[in-house]
């Protein structure tokens, strides 16, 4: 089964790589356009207490505008979700939606070049994440 997510386990607690995430993000280009915080939603939609998870709604302008020029549908995955989430009171896991997966969905051989610069800009953003104690 092929992955559809780059990821990274970080030895530090939520919030520091929460933070350090946002920061690594914004030194390969991406701003956070939203950002989703799980555990507070299901506390108060459904009164149910889950460990710390934040969907980061990160996007490069430049690279969504080439892939809606070569795929208008590609808004449907957009914008490339990054997702914090604590994995135990010292340990936080970070996954991002691998771009190739826009390749892969429609068959739209456009796209490789977006996705190539997205995954290796997303795969910088984490490995600075896991090479490095994060940053707060």
């Amino acid at each position: 089964m092929t992955s559809y997510a780059i990821s990274t386990t970080v030895d530090q607690p939520f919030e520091t790589v929460l933070e350090a995430t946002r920061g690594a993000l914004a030194e390969q280009g991406f701003g956070v356009l939203t950002e989703i915080d799980i555990r507070a939603t299901m506390k108060a939609k459904l009164d149910v207490d889950v460990e710390p998870q934040v969907i980061l709604g990160a996007c490069r302008p430049p690279l969504a505008h080439a892939a809606l020029q070569a795929e208008p549908s590609i808004g449907l995955l957009l914008p490339c979700n990054v997702v914090v989430r604590s994995i135990g009171p010292a340990a936080t896991l970070v996954e991002a939606l691998d771009p190739e997966t826009m390749v892969a969905l429609t068959g739209n051989e456009a796209l490789a070049p977006v996705a190539h610069e997205a995954t290796a800009r997303l795969t910088a953003a984490l490995d600075t994440l896991s090479a490095s104690p994060a940053r707060a």
